[in-house]
C-alpha cells in the first residue's frame, strides 16, 4: 500500500472532509465515521471489492468494517451484483407489493425459529422502534427494559443511560429525548439477571418488553452467558413481558440462524437489518403470529413506510441469504476468526500488553484491558489511548479497523489466508512498537 502522508499533506480525502464540514454536521452522516474515538480525520472511500477498499487518494486497505457488518460475502459479490442489475432493469421502487418481498419473508420465516411473520422496514432503528411499539400495543404496558451498553438505534426510547444505581429510572443521554420517554425505559446490567429481577419486582405488570442484543456489538463484542439468556427467557415468560432479540448485527452473521440458534433461546420478537439487505438500507421485525397480527392493517398498532420492502434492497438481501444457505461459509469464518484470535492473544502475551479478545464467529473485538469484558463497565475500562495508537498503526499499514474501541470487527468470506497473514504481520509490528512506548 502507498499510504499518503495525511499529516500536513492536502489530499483529496482531506479536501472532501473540509467541504463536508460546511454542509454536513461534523462532516459525516453517522457519528461512528467521524474518528472521534481515535483522533484524526475520517477517510473518504471510492471503491471496494472483496475484503479490500480503496480511498479517494488511491490508498488500499484490507477492510474489517464491512460497512459495519452487512458484507459477510465481501464487497461486490457477483451474485448480489447480478441480482441488483436484474432488478434495476425492472424497477427501483413500486410503493406497492412485489414478489420479492414475499420471497424474502418466506425465507426468513423458514430459517429463523419462532419467526412466524415479519414486516420489512428501511433501517435497523426503524425495526427496533417498531418492535417496541408493537410490544407495548400487544401487552397494554408502557415500560421497557434495555441493557447498559446495548445499542438499538437512535430511537428516543433507546437513548437512555443508567443513573447512579441499577434501579434508577433512565435519564436521557441525548438532548431531545423527553423525560417522559426516558421514564418509560429502565436500564439493567448486561449479564446480570438479578438486576433484571429487581426491575420487574419494582415495576410489576408495567413492563411490556425486554430488548437485548444477545451478543452485544456496540460496546465491542460482548456475548451473553447462556445462563443469563435462559434465565431472561424464563423471567419474561413468567412476568407476561415480551423478549425481543435485537439481531440487526448478529442475524445471519454469527450463524445462519443467528444468535438465537447458538443459545437455543427463542424470543417473542426479533429485529433484523444489515445482512438481510446485502449492503443496502433495510430492516425487519417479526415474531410470533399472534403478536404480529396486532400490526396494522390486521391489527391496531400502526407502522408504515414508503420504501419498506424496497425491491433493490430486497433483491440484494435475497441474493446474500441464498448464498449463505448454499455456501455455508460459517465453518470457514470460524476457522479464520479463531486463527486471528489465537495469534493476537499470543502477541499480547509476548509483548506483555493489556488485551482481551472477545469473539463469536466472524465478529470480534480486541479490548485493551487485562480484565474479562462481560458488560459495559468492563468494556469502558479499556485503554482507549492505547487503542487509538493501535488503530492508527494498523491504518498506516493498510488495515482498516472500526475507528472505535467499542465496535465489532467483521470478517468476510472474502478474507483469504493472504489477507489474514498480512493483517497478523501488521498487528505484530504495531503491538511491538506499542510495547516499547
Amino acid at each position: 500500500m502507498t499510504k499518503t502522508d495525511r499529516s500536513g499533506t492536502v489530499t483529496t480525502s482531506r479536501n472532501l472532509f473540509s467541504r463536508a464540514q460546511q454542509v454536513i454536521p461534523g462532516g459525516v452522516n453517522s457519528p461512528a465515521r467521524a474518528f472521534g474515538g481515535v483522533g484524526g480525520e475520517p477517510i473518504f472511500f471510492a471503491s471496494a471489492k472483496g475484503c479490500r477498499m480503496t480511498d479517494v487518494d488511491g490508498n488500499h486497505y484490507i477492510d474489517y468494517v464491512g460497512s459495519w457488518g452487512p458484507f459477510i460475502l465481501g464487497h461486490g459479490d457477483e451474485r448480489v451484483l447480478r441480482s441488483l442489475r436484474s432488478q434495476l432493469e425492472l424497477a427501483t421502487s413500486f410503493g406497492a407489493p412485489s414478489e420479492a418481498e414475499v420471497e424474502i419473508a418466506e425465507l426468513l420465516t423458514t430459517l429463523i425459529p419462532g419467526l412466524d411473520m415479519v414486516r420489512l422496514v428501511s433501517s435497523g432503528t426503524e425495526a427496533t422502534m417498531s418492535a417496541v411499539r408493537v410490544a407495548r400495543g400487544y401487552t397494554g404496558r408502557n415500560r421497557i427494559i434495555k441493557f447498559e451498553g446495548c445499542y438499538h438505534g437512535h430511537g428516543d426510547s433507546f437513548l437512555i443511560k443508567a443513573g447512579s444505581g441499577l434501579l434508577t429510572l433512565g435519564e436521557p443521554s441525548s438532548p431531545g429525548v423527553t423525560p417522559g420517554t426516558a421514564a418509560d425505559t429502565l436500564v439493567a446490567e448486561f449479564n446480570n439477571i438479578d438486576s433484571v429481577r429487581r426491575l420487574f419486582a419494582e415495576h410489576r405488570s408495567e413492563i411490556a418488553a425486554v430488548i437485548i442484543e444477545p451478543i452485544g456489538g456496540n460496546m465491542g463484542v460482548v456475548p451473553s452467558t447462556p445462563e443469563f439468556l435462559s434465565a431472561l427467557r424464563e423471567l419474561c415468560s413468567a412476568e407476561g413481558s415480551l423478549l425481543i432479540f435485537d439481531e440487526v448485527m448478529t442475524g445471519f452473521r454469527v450463524a445462519l440462524k443467528g444468535a438465537a440458534s447458538i443459545y437455543n433461546v427463542i424470543p417473542d420478537m426479533y429485529t433484523y437489518g444489515k445482512i438481510i439487505g446485502g449492503g443496502l438500507p433495510v430492516g425487519a421485525y417479526g415474531g410470533k403470529k399472534e403478536i404480529m397480527e396486532s400490526v396494522s392493517p390486521v391489527g391496531s398498532v400502526y407502522q408504515a413506510g414508503t420504501l419498506s420492502g424496497n425491491p433493490m434492497a430486497v433483491s440484494a438481501g435475497l441474493a446474500t441469504l441464498r448464498a449463505l444457505v448454499e455456501d455455508d461459509p460459517y465453518p470457514s469464518l470460524e476457522e479464520k476468526g479463531g486463527r486471528i484470535e489465537s495469534e493476537l492473544e499470543r502477541m499480547i502475551e509476548n509483548y506483555n500488553l493489556p488485551g482481551v479478545i472477545n469473539r463469536v464467529g466472524s465478529m470480534f473485538t480486541l479490548f485493551f484491558t487485562r480484565e474479562p469484558v462481560q458488560n459495559y463497565a468492563g468494556a469502558v475500562a479499556s485503554d482507549t489511548t492505547l487503542f487509538s495508537s493501535f488503530f492508527h498503526g494498523m491504518l498506516n499499514r493498510g488495515i482498516y479497523l472500526p475507528p472505535s474501541q467499542f465496535e465489532a470487527w467483521f470478517l468476510s468470506a472474502a478474507h483469504a489466508d493472504h489477507e489474514i497473514q498480512t493483517t497478523l504481520e501488521a498487528a505484530d509490528s504495531v503491538l511491538s512498537d506499542l510495547a516499547r512506548l
